[in-house]
Formats: structure tokens, C-alpha cells, sequence
């Protein structure tokens, strides 16, 4: 899978405060760290075979009219819902 920098200039790997509410900028050792990763990174990483799990958190709207393939769908508003299907180990990238 090839992801291509027109989706978005930056994937990020979601904000903290949209995961876990109430939280700070201070990051837990129980949460995961969350960086900022360019298109070329991501596809770097897909090169070299790194298993990772793609959310879109654009409207489901958005996400029927182009997707990157293979990426779920979790628009941004019903995050706090559906985080229990995101996985809690391994590269995970929101964007």
C-alpha cells in the first residue's frame, strides 16, 4: 500500500485529548507516545513490511468519496465510541 501526500501534507497520530478524555499534554506511561509522521515516513515504513493499522477520521462521507486502501473508517465526533476498535499496540495513524 502506497499512501499519497495529496490526502493530507501530515498523518498524525491522533491527538491525546481526542482518545482519552480529560487528558493533558502530558503523556501517562500507560498511553502510547503520539508523533506527528509525514506521508513519506508512513510509506517508508510500508515499504519495510511494519504492520500498521490506518484510521480515517474524516466524515464517512469523505472517507466514500477517497480513502487510503485498506484504512477504517472512524469519523473524528464518534472516536470516544469506537476506540475500543483501535488497535492498542503497533503503528496506528489517524488522519
Amino acid at each position: 500500500m502506497k499512501v499519497r501526500p495529496r490526502f493530507t501534507p501530515v498523518l498524525l497520530a491522533l491527538l491525546a485529548a481526542v482518545l482519552v478524555p480529560g487528558a493533558s499534554s502530558v503523556v501517562s506511561a500507560q498511553q502510547p507516545p503520539i508523533e506527528l509522521i509525514r506521508v513519506e515516513q508512513l510509506n517508508a515504513l510500508l515499504r519495510k513490511g511494519a504492520p500498521a493499522q490506518i484510521v480515517d477520521v474524516r466524515s464517512r462521507q469523505e472517507y466514500l468519496t477517497r480513502h487510503i486502501k485498506g484504512a477504517l473508517s472512524i469519523p473524528l465526533d464518534t472516536i470516544e465510541l469506537r476506540a475500543g476498535e483501535i488497535s492498542r499496540q503497533g503503528l496506528v495513524v489517524l488522519y
